[in-house]
């Protein structure tokens, strides 16, 4: 289930950030941070190298998470949305990796932003990020007990 969900979310973002790239006008790639991790960080991952490194180092976190998740020892109110946002984290993290070469043509290297909310922009992946981590957060199970084994 958890992979299934992964996949769903990956798939379904990336063909929005397909789509949008050649609907609107307003869309925007995000080759840096954003407003949780402020300009420094945004410079960081903008830049070829340090963002190179990062992105290795989110890849090797975003794996631990999966693996952890897909163990199937969590009950569904944690693997459900730990799922749908470790997919939102893994579409962003395929955009900087390459795919927004497919998705946005001809662009830098970077997130597709498209949803556009105040003066934020936003993708499908943003939005399963947002809506699932206070769900993943305010469950009951303890995260070590994610680890233990049985």
């Amino acid at each position: 289930m958890v992979l299934a969900l992964l996949v769903a979310v990956i798939v379904l973002d990336q063909a929005a950030k397909w789509w949008a790239w050649r609907h609107f006008s307003w869309t925007r790639i995000n080759s840096g941070g954003d407003a949780l991790t402020g300009r420094t960080i945004g410079k960081w991952y903008a830049d070829p190298v340090t963002g190179a490194v990062l992105d290795l180092l989110d890849f090797g976190l975003l794996s631990f998470a999966i693996s952890v998740l897909a163990r199937g020892r969590a009950p569904a109110a944690v693997s459900v949305p730990g799922a749908l946002m470790t997919g939102g984290w893994g579409s962003n993290l395929l955009d900087r990796l390459g795919s927004h070469y497919w998705t946005a043509p001809g662009s830098v290297r970077g997130v597709v932003d498209f949803i556009h909310v105040g003066g934020h922009y936003y993708n499908v992946a943003d939005i399963f990020i947002i809506s699932c981590t206070p769900l993943l957060t305010k469950s009951k199970t303890p995260m070590g007990s994610l680890v233990r084994p049985r």
